[in-house]
């Protein structure tokens, strides 16, 4: 996973995170590599409240999950799961 730094803080992206509840955006955008990157927050009562998601340039993307699980695709044909738990 790539993070680099931001260029701006505009951007968007979809994907199939998992969680539910009302959430704040408190940062997106797009970072100098072209990685698309989305920070959330859930509040107290999420078991990760400050979750977040990558897509990257490569077709490659992760999420870390409200519930505090998290998943990675590498965009190849591989994928890892964690329940957190």
């Amino acid at each position: 996973m790539t993070k680099g730094s931001s260029n701006n803080n505009s951007g968007s992206g979809s994907g199939s995170g998992s969680g539910s509840g009302n959430y704040q955006t408190t940062s997106s955008g797009t970072n100098d590599q072209g990685n698309h990157y989305c920070h959330r927050d859930y509040g107290t009562g999420a078991s990760n409240s400050n979750s977040y998601h990558y897509s990257n340039s490569d077709g490659s993307y992760y999420y870390s999950n409200p519930n505090g699980s998290t998943y990675y695709n590498d965009g190849a044909g591989g994928s890892r799961y964690n329940s957190g738990k």
